[in-house]
This record gives structure tokens, C-alpha cells and sequence, in this order.
């Protein structure tokens, strides 16, 4: 993973702690999980202030997610909110922390001066055992603790400021005047300052969660849809009258799905020839079967030339796989017709031709998963499926981990939107991406 860090492909734009008295009300945070404290001068955090450092300290990369649910939190500063989140079960980890972050802008400024807010996004299940405890979940409420108690104190100072304006001759107590001095030199003026969140629940809606190899669930008006590996524990058999079951494996259903629900952008010249994602998905198919069959050839340096002489060298290999070959009758389909019959097209080839709707508000979640059906293109599985991506990254040959490197760096960091606008019609930033 070297690599990967150096060039910030992998626990990049995290946000560093270094001062002490941040240290000190993160490791307050630690105490109220019941969690050792750290022993760092120096870590980083992402949105949901899991750090790699502390994580490694720890020997625990979940010790934010310890049953993977129930996703634990540290809110040191308001500015995470524009950080990424680098390490979760679920797909909609950081929408659900924007969501709060939006919702409760006053409180978190507030309070984070003076204090950390920490706690767990909870689900209304403890422990996932089977696909009925995934579907379980409808929405989430956020418990949120302060590890100074500023949240204690200002409730307390509350209580005390309504006792003092409601009770007869409360102002002759002297201690009760004495502790509200005390509390707000430590809240400062509860009536200007909102220290209370203002919305803590929040829907669950589709998403991608980790267990059982990797599961989709897509919510419709009627129905739910479930992607996943049919010998997930409960797959065909939880909620059968409410839940549409598809095996990840079942390229014809799972296409009809998508598009039969808008969630697919067909492919049409509109948008296919200014994309050029034929084209991406084309070299990528090509490096990846040179690798394949020369895993020490240094990519990197292999210019078109080179390659279109290894194309002719191995014609019967790129013939025998299909893709590029397949890839470069469709730009042709395109430029000649305006559009591809897609009935005409193989299931398992059909991924390769589209993308995922832009304006459907579960077009990351789309995307990842024709990512997943598009294993050559990294790229794309970088963009969408980071976790997917590493997993894949770690089979790599040494050689081929320097070209993925040099290619991710040299194309999609250059400019992350404008590479997803061009290629995925995405117009809207993504808090995790």
C-alpha cells in the first residue's frame, strides 16, 4: 500500500490532530467507548473521525465499527464535514454524516469550540446475521455525547435558567446563581448559542453494506430490491412478499432491473462519443490482458505504439477475450446509428456499454455496482468502489500496481469532478469520492 499513500490514493485529504487539547478530548471520546486511550503526538482523522494511525495503534481497523453497525463517531471540528470517509460498512455512511453535519451546523460550531462531540449512528439493529437484519433497518438515530459534557452543562444550565424564571424567589438562592456563573464560563450564553443538535434521525435509504461479500439494497415505492450472493443467510427467504431477491451472478436480471427502473442511462451518441468512456474501458481492457499474460512488462512506459504492436502479437488472446474487440464495434454502432439495440447485446456485455443515470439520486450506488461487472476498468472501480479497488489492487503484480498508480494519478486526481462529469455525467460532488 505504499504507493497508495504516497500519491494519496488511498487515507488522503484527512484532517491531522496534533495539538494537545484536541488530543485530550479525543481520547475522552476513546474513554466513553470504552476504548484505550492513544498514545499519539499526531494522527489524522476522516469525517467520522476514524483515524489509520490510531487504528494500527490499536491493531483494530474497526474500533469505530465494532459489529459493523451501530457506526461509531468524533466530531473534533466542523471543518469534517469536507473530509472523506476512508473506512465503513455501509455505502451511505457519509451521506447520512452530511446529513447531520447540515442539520445541525449551529450546535457543531458551538459546541466544537470548546469541546468534541462523540457517539454511534444507531441502527435499530445490534448485530447483523442475515439479510432480515440488513432490511431491518428503515432509518437511524444519532446518540450524541460531548467528551467535556458540554451538552451535560448546557442542559444543566438550561434547567436552572427555566427554574430561575418560573420559580418564586429563585434568585435568593445563592449556589443555584453561583452554578449558573460556573456553567455558562464554560458554555458561554445559551440563549445566543445553540449547544443542542437539532435533528438526529434520519432515513436509510439505498445503499451497499459490506456483509456477506458485499450486499445492494435499491428502494422503489413498492418494493426493495436485494444484489447479492445467493448464499447470503436469508437471501430469497426475508420479507419475500416485500423483497425482489437477484443474484450478483444474474447479469440479465440485474440489468432489466436497473434499466427497467430509470436507474440506467442507455447508450446513445448524446452522450456516449463526448464521454469517451468506450474508449477508457477499451485501453483498460488492453493493459489489463497484457498484464495478464506478462505481469512484469512495465506499462507505464508502453506508449500506442507499443501497444497496437502487442495487439497484433497476441490477436488471438484479444479475440478470445471479447471486450476490446466488442468495445470497438459499439463506438462504431454509435457512430453510424446513434444508439446500440441493446437486446442485441449479451447480458454480460451489456454493463460495459452504459452508465448510471445522472440525475437518479442512486447514481453512486449504481455505479459502484456496474464497477464491480467491469472489473478491467480500475479506474472506475477507484472512483466507485474503493473498497472493491483495494482488494483487487493487493493481487496486482508489482509492475501493474506502478501503471494503476501512474494512471489513477495522471487522469482522475488531476481533476476528480471533471473526470466524473465527463465520463459519468456526474454534476453533483460526492462527500466520500
Amino acid at each position: 500500500m505504499k504507493r497508495l499513500l504516497e500519491a494519496e490514493l488511498i487515507y488522503g485529504r484527512l484532517l491531522p490532530i496534533e495539538e494537545p487539547h484536541l488530543i485530550e478530548r479525543y481520547n475522552k471520546a476513546l474513554d466513553g467507548f470504552g476504548i484505550r486511550r492513544t498514545a499519539l503526538s499526531r494522527f489524522r482523522i476522516d469525517m467520522t473521525g476514524f483515524s489509520p494511525e490510531i487504528a494500527d495503534e490499536l491493531g483494530d481497523r474497526d474500533y469505530l465499527d465494532p459489529n459493523r453497525v451501530n457506526r461509531r463517531f468524533i466530531v473534533m471540528t466542523p471543518e469534517q464535514v469536507n473530509l472523506p470517509v476512508v473506512h465503513t460498512s455501509f455505502s451511505n455512511t457519509a451521506a447520512l454524516m452530511h446529513e447531520f453535519f447540515e442539520a445541525n451546523a449551529r450546535a457543531i460550531n458551538a459546541i466544537t469550540i470548546r469541546d468534541a462531540l462523540y457517539g454511534e449512528i444507531e441502527d435499530s439493529v445490534s448485530v447483523v446475521d442475515d439479510i432480515d437484519d440488513l432490511l431491518s433497518i428503515n432509518e437511524v438515530r444519532f446518540r450524541v455525547l460531548s467528551a467535556e459534557d458540554m451538552l451535560g452543562k448546557a442542559g444543566e444550565l438550561r434547567s436552572l435558567v427555566d427554574r430561575l424564571t418560573t420559580v418564586p424567589n429563585a434568585w435568593a438562592d445563592d449556589a443555584m446563581l453561583n452554578r449558573m456563573v460556573e456553567l455558562a464560563k464554560q458554555t458561554g450564553d445559551i440563549r445566543q448559542n445553540a449547544l443542542v443538535p437539532d435533528q438526529l434521525v434520519f432515513r436509510h435509504e439505498a445503499y451497499w453494506a459490506n456483509h456477506f461479500g458485499g450486499v445492494y439494497v435499491f428502494l422503489d415505492e413498492k418494493t426493495t430490491t436485494v444484489i447479492c450472493d445467493p448464499a447470503a443467510p436469508g437471501f430469497r427467504r426475508s420479507r419475500p412478499w416485500q423483497v425482489s431477491y437477484i443474484a450478483l451472478d444474474d447479469h440479465r436480471r440485474i440489468f432489466d432491473f436497473l434499466a427497467s427502473t430509470k436507474r440506467l442511462e442507455l447508450p446513445r451518441a448524446s452522450w456516449v462519443e463526448p464521454s469517451g468512456l468506450y474508449q477508457h474501458r477499451a485501453e483498460m481492457t488492453i493493459a489489463g490482458l497484457v498484464n495478464r499474460t506478462d505481469p512484469t512488462v512495465d506499462l507505464d512506459r508502453a506508449d500506442r505504439i507499443w501497444l497496437q504492436t502487442w495487439m497484433h502479437r497476441n490477436a488471438g488472446l484479444v479475440a478470445e477475450e471479447g471486450t476490446y474487440p466488442f468495445l470497438q464495434e459499439a463506438m462504431r454502432t454509435v457512430a453510424a446509428t446513434g444508439e446500440i439495440k441493446i437486446t442485441e447485446v449479451a447480458p454480460e456485455r451489456r454493463f460495459l456499454i452504459v452508465r448510471a443515470a445522472p440525475d437518479h439520486p442512486d447514481q453512486w450506488l449504481v455505479n459502484r455496482l456496474l464497477s464491480q461487472m467491469v472489473p478491467h476498468d480500475f479506474v472506475s472501480r477507484f472512483v466507485f468502489d474503493k473498497q472493491g479497488f483495494y482488494a483487487a489492487y493487493e493481487q496486482f503484480s508489482e509492475k501493474f500496481r506502478a501503471y494503476v498508480v501512474a494512471t489513477l494519478t495522471r487522469t482522475y486526481l488531476q481533476d476528480k469532478a471533471a473526470f466524473r462529469r465527463k465520463l459519468f455525467g456526474i454534476r453533483e460532488d460526492n462527500p466520500n469520492a
